[in-house]
C-alpha cells in the first residue's frame, strides 16, 4: 500500500531541511574562513596554520550536521562582514519547488493544529529522515471496512446486495427475473452494442411425450408448426408429408413406457421432447429417449431462421451435458447414443466430430474407437471394425428353438411353432430375425406371426 499523505510530506520536508542546512553551512564555512584570517592578522599569527584548523572545524560541523543530529547542538556566534556572505538573520533563498512544498506543509499544520504531523516536530526541530510508523487511525481501510461501512440514516441512496438461488430457481429469483433480464438486455445493447432483436433469453424444457402431460399438450401446436417449417426448409418435404399424423407417428408415438424407479433419474425413463425456448417461443426441439444405460438422441428439428446459431451442435452439447448430469444421480446411465453413423452422408457424418466416441462392429457387436474405423470406411462402405479375425458375436443366437413367438393369441417357443408351419420361407425369416436380435433379446421379445 502507498504511504499516507502525512508520511510523504514529512519525509519530503525532512530531506529539504537537511539540504537547506548543508547549503547554509557551505556559506558559513566561507565566512568562518574570512573571520579566522582577519583575527590572525590582528594577532600576528600564521594564517595558513589556522586556516587548516578553521577548515577542519567547519568540516566537522558539516559532518556533524549531515549525521542527522538535531540542529540546536550547533552554536554559531559569528556574523559575517557587511556585504559578504549570507545574512543569517534572513531566511535563505529557496527554489520555487521548495516553497510550494513548504506551503503544503503549513497547510497540513493548519489542518492539524496540535502540530502532531508524523515525521515533523512543530517546535523548530528538523524532522527525522526516517519518519515514525503511522498511527492506527491513519492506516488504510481494510476491504471489509470499506464494503461494510455504515451509512447515515438520511443517506440519499441505499445499496442492497442479495444472493438468490438460480437453479433450481427460488421464489425470489422468479420474482426478480424480468427486472434482472431488462438490466442484462440494456447492458448488452449499451456496452457490447448488441442489436435489440438479438436472441437473449433462452430456456430448455424437458417435456414427457404424452398427450396426458399438460405442458406437452399446451406446446404441441407450436412444436408441430416448427416441425413443418423445418422439414420443408431443410429436407424439402412437400406439405402433404408434414401432417399431424406423420408428426405424431414419427416423433410423438413411442413404444417406451414411462417408468420412475426409486434409484433412477428424477425425470424417470421414457421418451421426451427437450424444448429450446427463446423469448417466449420454441426455436428447437430435441427428441430423446432416457434409458437405464444411456440417453438416445432420436431427432432434432429447429427454426431455420436461427440456423446461424448452429443449434445442431449446441443441442448435442446440451444433451451430452444432460447425460452427465443424469449420471451423477444414476451411475449406470453413462452413455450418450447418437444413433446411426453413415460415413458417406454429410448429414450423418458430423456425429464423428464428437470425441471420444465408438462405433459398433456390425459382426461382433463390440464397440471400437472411431479413430480406428475411419481408414477402413474410406476404402469401403461396409467393413468389420473388430481386428480380431477369430472374434465372434458372443450374444449371437445359438438356440433358435427357444425364440418366443406370438401366434393366434398364444405365446410359444419357435420349436413348437415351426412344427405347425410348412412354408420353407418362414424358417429363413425367423432365423434372420434371431441373428439380428441375438439370443438374449429373442427370448425376451415376442415375434408376431400371422
Amino acid at each position: 500500500m502507498e504511504p499516507t499523505m502525512e508520511e510523504t510530506v514529512a519525509g519530503d520536508f525532512a530531506l529539504i531541511n537537511k539540504l537547506d542546512i548543508q547549503c547554509d553551512l557551505k556559506t558559513l564555512s566561507d565566512d568562518l574562513k574570512e573571520s579566522f584570517e582577519s583575527e590572525e592578522k590582528k594577532k600576528g599569527k600564521s594564517p595558513k596554520k589556522e586556516e587548516s584548523k578553521g577548515l577542519i572545524q567547519s568540516q566537522h560541523i558539516e559532518e556533524k550536521l549531515g549525521s542527522g543530529e538535531p540542529s540546536h547542538t550547533i552554536k554559531m556566534h559569528m556574523a559575517p562582514k557587511p556585504g559578504k556572505g549570507a545574512d543569517l538573520s534572513k531566511p535563505p533563498c529557496r527554489k520555487a519547488k521548495e516553497i510550494r512544498k513548504e506551503r503544503k506543509r503549513l497547510k497540513l499544520m493548519q489542518q492539524n493544529p496540535a502540530g502532531e504531523l508524523e515525521g515533523f516536530q512543530a517546535h523548530g526541530e528538523p524532522p527525522s529522515l526516517f519518519p515514525p510508523k503511522a498511527n492506527k487511525s491513519n492506516q488504510p481501510k481494510s476491504l471489509e471496512d470499506l464494503i461494510f461501512e455504515s451509512l447515515p440514516e438520511n443517506a440519499s441512496h441505499k445499496l442492497e446486495v442479495r444472493v438468490v438461488r438460480s437453479s433450481p430457481p427460488s421464489s425470489q429469483f422468479k420474482a426478480t427475473f424480468q427486472e434482472s433480464y431488462q438490466v442484462y438486455k440494456r447492458y448488452q445493447m449499451v456496452i457490447h452494442k448488441d442489436p435489440p432483436d438479438k436472441p437473449t433469453v433462452s430456456q430448455v424444457r424437458l417435456v414427457p411425450v404424452s398427450f396426458e402431460d399438460p405442458e406437452f399438450k399446451s406446446s404441441f401446436s407450436q412444436s408441430f408448426s416448427l416441425y413443418v417449417k423445418y422439414q420443408m426448409a431443410i429436407h424439402q418435404d412437400p406439405p402433404d408429408e408434414c401432417g399431424k399424423t406423420e408428426f405424431t407417428r414419427f416423433l410423438c408415438s413411442s413404444p417406451l413406457e414411462a417408468e420412475n424407479p426409486p434409484h433412477g433419474p428424477d425425470c424417470g425413463y421414457g421418451s421426451f421432447h427437450q424444448q429450446y425456448w427463446l423469448d417466449g417461443r420454441i426455436i428447437a426441439v430435441g427428441v430423446i429417449d432416457i434409458l437405464p444405460y444411456c440417453v438416445s438422441s432420436v431427432y432434432l428439428y429447429y427454426d431455420p431462421d436461427y440456423s446461424f446459431l448452429s443449434l445442431g451442435v449446441y443441442s448435442a452439447l446440451r444433451e451430452i451435458g444432460f447425460t452427465r448430469q443424469l449420471h451423477q444421480k444414476t451411475s449406470q446411465l453413462s452413455y450418450y447414443y447418437m444413433g446411426f453413423y453413415i460415413h458417406s452422408c454429410p448429414k450423418m457424418k458430423y456425429k464423428g466430430q464428437y470425441r471420444p466416441s465408438d462405433l459398433l462392429c456390425p459382426e461382433t457387436y463390440v464397440w471400437v474407437p472411431i479413430e480406428q474405423c475411419l481408414s477402413s470406411l474410406d476404402n469401403s462402405k461396409y467393413c468389420r471394425f473388430n481386428q480380431d479375425p477369430e472374434a465372434v458375436d458372443e450374444g449371437r443366437s445359438k438356440e433358435p428353438d427357444r425364440l418366443q413367438v406370438f401366434h393366434k393369441k398364444a405365446i410359444m417357443p419357435y420349436g413348437i411353432y415351426k412344427k405347425q408351419q410348412k412354408d420353407p420361407r418362414e424358417e429363413a425369416a425367423v432365423l434372420q430375425y434371431a441373428g439380428l436380435v441375438g439370443q438374449a433379446c429373442s427370448e425376451r421379445m415376442l415375434l408376431l406371426r400371422n
